[in-house]
């Protein structure tokens, strides 16, 4: 796999328990890029059930899927990074591991990046008709609401996990954990600009969220701080040029 040359996009996927849902995720990714040139790197952040083996087993119907597995619980940010730190392509597409993203609306995305001028740097997902309960609904608007006049970005949805972004941007971003909530404040932090476009999504059909309301507030409360403490410390340089 390692001497195949590099890949133009790396669709990485975090899971945690997802048994019963990255069959059925795999196969639709494949389908969704099929005819591109592709890979996908699944991250199985210490999955207590059969995600692995699944993961594992499904290799050999599909050469381009690789499996990254963390020894120890580390979070949806380190399994993201952790993908995107191995992944061959200049694009890197993220998605949620539940299913809940439709993968059909990758390519959009993709599309979409590679169309836009060199400083856009992440085009996000925005969850059209979002299939989740009405309490974890409000909970999001205000948030979103919240940290867009904390941090001043231009995000409407900045928790659906499909993104696509230039690997290379990425990489420049501070990391800390919970920072894929926050990668276009970050990226606008940064000097670069982003796009958004509506997706689908769906009912979760397996396992259930990893994450309450409340447990996301409390995250939040102290990464919005750290975040517009990275903001006020921000100095960009305006365009570099070589002498």
């Amino acid at each position: 796999m390692t001497d195949a040359p590099a890949p133009q996009i790396s669709v990485v996927v975090p899971v945690h328990d997802e048994a019963g849902a990255v069959g059925p995720l795999v196969g639709e990714i494949a389908l969704a890029f099929d005819g591109r040139s592709y890979e996908m790197i699944f991250v199985d952040d210490a999955s207590r059930d059969s995600t692995l083996a699944e993961l594992t087993a499904l290799k050999a119907a599909h050469p381009r899927l690789r499996v990254l597995t963390h020894p120890s619980n580390s979070g949806q940010s380190r399994a993201v990074r952790t993908g995107v730190l191995a992944a061959r392509g200049e694009v890197v597409v993220t998605m949620d591991g539940d299913g809940q993203n439709p993968p059909v609306d990758a390519p959009r995305l993709v599309d979409a990046l590679l169309a836009s001028a060199p400083e856009v740097a992440l085009v996000g997902g925005r969850r059209a008709r979002r299939q989740d309960s009405e309490a974890k609904r409000q909970a999001s608007i205000w948030a979103n609401r919240i940290r867009r006049r904390l941090l001043g970005d231009d995000a409407d949805d900045t928790g659906c996990g499909l993104k696509a972004f230039r690997r290379e941007a990425f990489l420049r971003l501070p990391y800390f954990d919970h920072v894929h909530r926050y990668l276009p404040a970050l990226m606008i932090r940064e000097g670069f600009r982003n796009l958004y476009l509506d997706v689908g999504h769906r009912h979760r059909e397996t396992g259930r969220s990893k994450y309450t309301n409340w447990g996301r507030l409390v995250a939040s409360l102290s990464d919005l701080l750290g975040v517009m403490w990275l903001k006020s410390r921000s100095r960009l340089p305006g365009a570099v040029r070589e002498v």
